[in-house]
């Protein structure tokens, strides 16, 4: 039994040596980091207000690459170092040749540029009571009741049957309208919302959006005035008719910029910062790599949100044809098992957010082990549900070697997962990965209110999740190269 008794000196020591320091890290920063955060938010926010959909997403990642050096694949020749790949609008990616083999493996993150939102239904425009509207169809797991009642913008193209596309954009210029779902007045919802269940008062068939009111001046007895009176102004405006809509993804999305949040600006808040906080920090971090040891990659993923099926999601094969690319690129000898090979000496970080804990909302979280809001990107070895139904689990092997990584580059992180056991649960593209032989592990910062039109990030997070992510691709064998 031990009965040695310590010293208040040997109990600090014992404390310093043996526990791990759970605190904010923003008083902790010098005062140049802090303004190195701000500066990053403030990039950050550009993007996140001007990147709602995952076309806008991919087009802006492309363009931003091709200025910092990066050559498309197309255009690439056997020793290109920074190359860019774009597939079908919808998916991109960054590598940076390293100066290893690629047989050593790559340094892979790999984030999603789609987010919760409204599509419109394949027929969406119709006329109800001399108001014209759009039929929706959610897109990922939602809140119905917040998408009532605030401006929306619809984003997006149309593909004429000829193969032209038209872009759409309404409701994010100053001078633009805006859309919106009208809820019911609380006068009236006692029997329709108020005694209902959250799931039943705001069914999906009512998020309709309201789009227009003025009728044509036609004949007395003349059907649809006010919807035929938008698509006049859809055709003028954009070459529209009502059959263009068939082939159309248009997406309604919140109205307006991200904004900072709070008398001291600590936060930001925006739409779809699941998973934009990670995207725009592995685009940060890769294109300011130079010659990397390993070869390292961003890559930028859609279908996230519902699955990651199709064929822009992570399931798809592009993930394959990325890496027969690099072999060749880097001219190296492809045998019938190089891919594989590659793969399986590769290791990966799955970019995502998590859930920060709420105060509001204690009893879904488990303090000891759920993400806190200001302690920096957060670790989690498992996602899934019930029993880690549907998650990767990192081997701890892979988990010590980030730890010696990020600890060594000075990052500041904390480990946790999402929400209590049996409370919930969460997935991501980690398993689709791993499927591949790839070592990985979920990494990001924590939100508040993830899947809501407004998602709430503290921007000290936010900075060290770029700064974690750098030290990963720049990382090997727990050091800093």
């Amino acid at each position: 039994m031990e009965s040695t008794k310590f010293n208040k000196t040997q109990w600090k020591q014992l404390k310093k040596e043996l526990l791990r320091e759970k605190r904010h890290i923003w008083p902790g920063l010098r005062k140049a980091e802090k303004e190195q955060a701000f500066s990053y938010a403030s990039r950050y926010m550009v993007f996140l207000s001007s990147a709602k959909t995952e076309r806008e997403s991919a087009d802006m990642i492309a363009r931003r690459a091709v200025d910092a050096g990066f050559i498309p694949v197309d255009q690439a020749k056997k020793g290109s170092k920074r190359i860019l790949w774009c597939y079908k609008g919808k998916v991109a990616a960054l590598a940076v040749l390293g100066t290893t083999p690629l047989v050593d493996g790559v340094r892979l993150i790999a984030s999603h540029i789609d987010a919760p939102r409204l599509d419109l239904k394949q027929n969406p425009l119709y006329e109800e009571m001399e108001m014209a509207y759009l039929k929706t169809h959610y897109y990922g797991g939602i809140k119905k009741f917040h998408w009532f009642s605030r401006p929306l913008a619809l984003h997006g193209l149309a593909m004429k049957e000829d193969g032209r596309s038209v872009d759409i954009t309404i409701g994010e210029a100053p001078d633009d309208p805006v859309l919106v779902i009208n809820d019911l007045l609380p006068h009236l919802a006692y029997k329709v919302q108020a005694d209902k269940k959250v799931s039943e008062a705001f069914p999906g068939e009512k998020l309709n959006v309201i789009f227009g009111g003025i009728p044509l001046n036609g004949p007395r007895d003349a059907s649809d005035p006010v919807k035929l009176g938008i698509l006049r102004l859809l055709h003028e405006r954009y070459g529209l008719r009502e059959e263009d809509l068939v082939s159309a993804e248009l997406e309604v999305v919140p109205a307006g910029p991200a904004r900072d949040v709070g008398l001291d600006r600590a936060f930001v808040g925006g739409y779809a910062q699941d998973d934009k906080a990670c995207a725009y920090a592995s685009f940060e971090a890769i294109t300011g790599l130079n010659r990397p040891r390993h070869t390292c990659v961003a890559l930028f993923m859609d279908k996230e949100e519902i699955g990651s099926d199709g064929n822009t999601g992570a399931k798809s094969r592009f993930f394959e044809l990325l890496f027969f690319d690099m072999i060749r690129l880097a001219g190296e000898r492809l045998e019938p098992d190089t891919l594989l090979r590659v793969l399986m000496a590769s290791r990966a970080i799955s970019a995502d957010v998590t859930a920060g804990i709420d105060p509001d909302y204690r009893e879904v979280h488990e303090k000891r082990n759920d993400a806190r809001i200001g302690h920096g990107i957060c670790l989690t070895k498992y996602t899934g549900s019930r029993g880690k139904y549907s998650a990767n689990d990192a081997h701890a092997e892979y988990m010590g070697w980030l730890r010696g990584v990020w600890n060594n580059a000075g990052i500041k992180w904390q480990a946790g997962e999402l929400g209590r056991v049996d409370e919930g649960g969460g997935g991501t593209v980690a398993k689709y990965l791993a499927g591949h032989g790839l070592d990985v592990v979920d990494a990001g910062p924590p939100l508040l209110g993830m899947h809501s039109p407004f998602e709430v990030a503290h921007k000290v997070d936010l900075y060290m999740t770029c700064l974690a992510y750098r030290a990963f691709y720049e990382g090997h064998n727990g050091v800093i190269s």
